[in-house]
């Protein structure tokens, strides 16, 4: 009986020590592009004799990912995240896990230690760093109608005087005030040419992020233009800003935005429109899945599949006004599609993969963005306006949507405009090679010179 105890105990105290080699933090680095990685973070927990985990992506600033199921036997370790379209699958030995990370077709190896991995410093040769040579004031205002303060600053060539301003307005997706994504600061590097050329540059924090109130998650296109309005409104409020030369410089949606408020005000000199659409947004965001999916290697047969699925999916969107049963046809047409391309997956994955994807769908702000039609707001902009796109630009393609833009603004009656498409820049206007949004991260370039000085010369001999 004794010895059967020991044997019972000792059992035991194996298994608890087996189980705590697998459980807890484990840290890796993704080597996306020669020049960039991609930390990853399991953090991976034990139930009975159940595993569980949620992934970090600390350089997309991304915690907490779900992860569907995580099996551990034999020392084989495998994680699937079907909401990311992604697997890892690794071996257990020693202090370490060796593996391999999945992801739409893309393999890479992603071997795993309980030590974190130090963040890379990135280059970003235009980033400017202090001390400055011109004037910079954190500054808040107000939008009274949605009652909430908005946070940002305010750079002027100089403190005291009179100036041209330009706000500038970010894209999809909550943002702070320097357009952060990737690494990069594209508003930082933009209002700072700016600035040492003699315009002044208004830039904030989106509403409920950084230092700005409100939910970012309930607004809605027009409500980021009422943002917008309340800017414009702060700086007619001050003496240092010339009230007759304020303009607008709104990229991707931010580009939609700008049109929106300048249809609307006579308070607006100018707009730049930097990536900004003319499609409406269903038949764009089919024509980005098509584009980027095969900017990324994805086989014809798939893609077909999925552009089939996409102008289907828009058309149940477009015509169901119910939200379940809208939630239930989505479903059905996702579960349909991926029978196609997913017949190996667990249908636990797949379930949850539709899952995450309906709500993506049926958000407000996308459900309100993909029956946006952007024409009848450029058709009433009356103001100068200045087109920007790259010509490897795979998320506002310029071959679909600068003629509709063109077209709008001239049966408008508009005879200011300029529009000028670059070789070789991608949707952030960064020199590239395939303009995938896979290359942002990795390109030190943040946006290429002469999209600064066009922008810069054009606003200036408008304004003169």
């Amino acid at each position: 009986m004794k010895t059967r105890l020991i044997f019972l105990v000792t059992l035991l105290f194996s298994v608890s020590t087996f189980a705590q080699q697998i459980t807890g933090d484990w840290h890796g680095a993704l080597k996306v592009q020669a020049a960039m990685q991609l930390r990853i973070v399991f953090h991976i927990s034990q139930n009975g004799d159940k595993y569980s985990a949620t992934m970090d992506s600390p350089d997309q600033g991304a915690k907490g990912i779900p992860v569907s199921s995580t099996l551990f036997a034999n020392s084989k370790l495998d994680i699937s995240m079907p909401n990311l379209m992604a697997e890892y699958n690794g071996e257990l030995q020693g202090d370490s896990i060796t593996g391999t990370f999945k992801q739409r077709g893309m393999s890479l190896p992603l071997n795993l230690t309980r030590h974190a991995v130090e963040e890379q410093v990135i280059k970003r040769p235009q980033e400017p760093a202090p001390p400055f040579p011109y004037y910079s004031e954190e500054v808040t205002f107000t939008n009274p109608s949605a009652g909430i303060t908005l946070a940002g600053t305010l750079t002027l060539p100089k403190k005291e005087g009179k100036f041209p301003v330009v706000v500038l307005v970010t894209g999809s997706g909550s943002q702070n005030r320097d357009e952060e994504v990737f690494g990069h600061k594209p508003f930082l590097v933009i209002a700072d040419y700016l600035t040492r050329n003699g315009i002044g540059v208004l830039r904030y924090d989106d509403r409920g992020f950084g230092k700005s109130t409100g939910d970012f998650q309930k607004a809605l296109t027009p409500d980021f233009a009422s943002d917008v309005e309340s800017a414009v409104s702060y700086l007619k409020s001050r003496k240092d800003i010339d009230q007759k030369k304020i303009g607008l410089i709104g990229h991707s949606e931010g580009g939609n935005i700008a049109p929106i408020v300048a249809s609307k005000s006579k308070d607006i000199r100018f707009i730049v429109m930097l990536a900004g659409t003319g499609l409406r947004g269903d038949r764009l965001l089919v024509l980005q899945q098509e584009l980027i999916g095969r900017a990324s290697g994805a086989p014809e047969q798939e893609l077909a599949v999925w552009k089939e699925a996409g102008e289907k999916g828009m058309d149940i969107m477009d015509h169901t006004t119910d939200p379940k049963a809208l939630k239930q046809k989505l479903a059905q047409l996702l579960a349909e599609t991926y029978l196609k391309q997913m017949k190996d997956t667990a249908q636990a994955d797949i379930k949850a993969q539709i899952s995450m994807q309906v709500e993506q769908m049926t958000t407000p702000w996308m459900r309100y963005f993909l029956k946006y039609d952007p024409l009848p707001a450029l058709s009433k902009v009356k103001c100068p306006v200045l087109v920007l796109n790259g010509e490897k630009d795979l998320q506002v393609p310029a071959k679909e949507n600068i003629p509709l833009i063109e077209k709008a603004l001239k049966q408008g009656g508009n005879r200011q405009v300029v529009i000028k498409v670059f070789p070789n820049l991608n949707h952030m206007f960064q020199e590239c090679k395939t303009g995938a949004p896979a290359e942002y991260g990795s390109i030190e370039q943040t946006i290429a010179p002469v999209v600064l000085e066009t922008t810069t010369n054009w606003i200036k001999q408008t304004v003169k």
